[in-house]
């Protein structure tokens, strides 16, 4: 069983930064390839970006690619969100996850276990 737990989600506005977190403790974090997901109100859960277990191989939506970076830090078992020129169109619950499947997938049901999401709200 591996535990996610998220952080690093608010409110800002159109056009500014966040840096969202997910902390994996446990010594088997580098074994997982790992993945970003949010889900706006009344919508599918979508996928964002996943990374590979080394880090070495990243991949994004068409809808973020440019704007984010996924990175991952396997010293301290955190893998990493940068957004930025956030959008209102980005406001939802985000969600990392880690993953069996190599490489990574861009679809819910290639992920193993799941954290609890945090929320990012995104103002025009």
């Amino acid at each position: 069983q591996v535990q996610l737990v998220e952080s690093g989600g608010g409110l800002v506005q159109a056009g500014n930064s966040l840096r969202l977190s997910c902390a994996a403790p446990g010594r088997t974090f580098s074994q997982y390839p790992m993945g970003w997901f949010r889900q706006a109100p009344g919508e599918e859960r979508e996928f964002v970006a996943a990374i590979s277990r080394s880090g070495g191989s990243t991949y994004y939506a068409d809808s973020v690619k440019g704007r984010f970076t996924i990175s991952r830090d396997n010293a301290k078992n955190t893998v990493y969100l940068q957004m930025n020129n956030l959008k209102p169109e980005d406001t939802a619950v985000y969600s990392c996850a880690a993953s069996h499947s190599v490489p990574p997938r861009s679809t819910p049901d290639g992920y193993n276990y799941w954290g609890q999401g945090t929320q990012v709200t995104v103002s025009s």
